[in-house]
């Protein structure tokens, strides 16, 4: 029978991996480990990497938290009162070169004292310049690994994403999307071993993924105007986890760390008063891209 205990010390080694990998990748920075303790309950293990060659700030972040349920998260998810467990591994990466895109993966299971269950989780990539070929073969990875457990898993974990990451007050996607899913429980087409399979083999597909894009655009140079561009492609991943983000609300709600829970925040960013692109230009591509959320796999 598989347990929370067997959950949360897999996800615990995936963490472990994932930080190995991405230090090798960067080449320079290592991660610097800050454990720490919930006072209702349980605690987690923020490893966060600053000033490295390629990462300016990222974070791979560890927790496993219990307690009484708190009020808003019920009426919010529209459960019975019981006492929670919830345990995930959360990751994005913000880097130096603008052409080495933003990253945010997150796996994660909750459970209840009265028999509840669920995993969710995904992966999504935002480029702050958007690359066809790239964001394509971002794509056929995520595909490959959920055709391996559902033939439906990527077309509908991929519209899911769609929706979820779009700043609806600006109208486009926050990147080139991926794949999302939430509250897969004992609903869902397959089993409860097989869904945790699932969320493990995201997490380990990972490093894989992002160290191949690092690889192929770290040496990339780039301008002073790109870098602003940057910079403002920032502005709206900070709009979108404060505005919209679940993990973020659900952080805040729980009485979570604040420094972990805010993580993924970059550590600079912009916001141009009615920045228009010039027509024509890769920012403007970019933007039409991040408009049209096309099907990558049918382009």
């Amino acid at each position: 029978m598989l347990t929370k205990e067997t959950i949360e010390k897999e996800f615990q080694k995936i963490q472990q991996h994932i930080c190995s990998e991405l230090e090798k990748a960067d080449g320079k920075a290592t991660f610097k480990t800050d454990e720490w303790k919930r006072p209702e309950g349980g605690g987690g293990k923020s490893n966060i990497l600053t000033g490295g060659a390629v990462i300016e700030k990222g974070g791979v972040n560890f927790s496993a938290v219990h307690g009484p349920t708190p009020d808003n998260i019920l009426k919010a998810l529209n459960l019975p009162q019981a006492d929670f467990y919830a345990t995930g591994v959360s990751i994005v990466m913000h880097t130096t070169n603008p052409w080495v895109p933003i990253i945010h993966m997150n796996i994660r299971y909750f459970e209840m004292t009265n028999g509840t269950w669920w995993f969710g989780g995904g992966i999504d990539l935002t480029p702050h310049y958007v690359v066809k070929e790239e964001a394509i073969a971002f794509h056929q990875s995520l595909k490959d690994v959920c055709d391996q457990f559902h033939e439906t898993f990527y077309s509908t974990f991929k519209e899911w994403a769609d929706k979820y990451f779009y700043i609806k007050h600006r109208g486009e996607s926050r990147g080139v999307g991926g794949i999302f899913f939430d509250r897969m429980g004992s609903d869902a087409a397959i089993s409860k071993e097989k869904l945790f399979e699932f969320v493990c083999a995201l997490g380990y597909l990972f490093p894989k993924v992002y160290t191949k894009i690092i690889a192929e655009n770290k040496s990339k140079s780039f301008t002073e105007e790109e870098r602003n561009w940057q910079k403002l492609r920032r502005g709206r991943y900070v709009e979108f986890n404060l505005v919209y983000d679940r993990g973020t609300k659900f952080g805040l709600d729980t009485n979570g760390r604040i420094e972990s829970i805010l993580m993924s925040l970059p550590p600079e960013a912009n916001w141009t008063y009615d920045f228009q692109p010039a027509a024509g230009s890769k920012e403007a591509e970019t933007i039409d891209w991040l408009k049209a959320q096309p099907n990558w796999l049918a382009i």
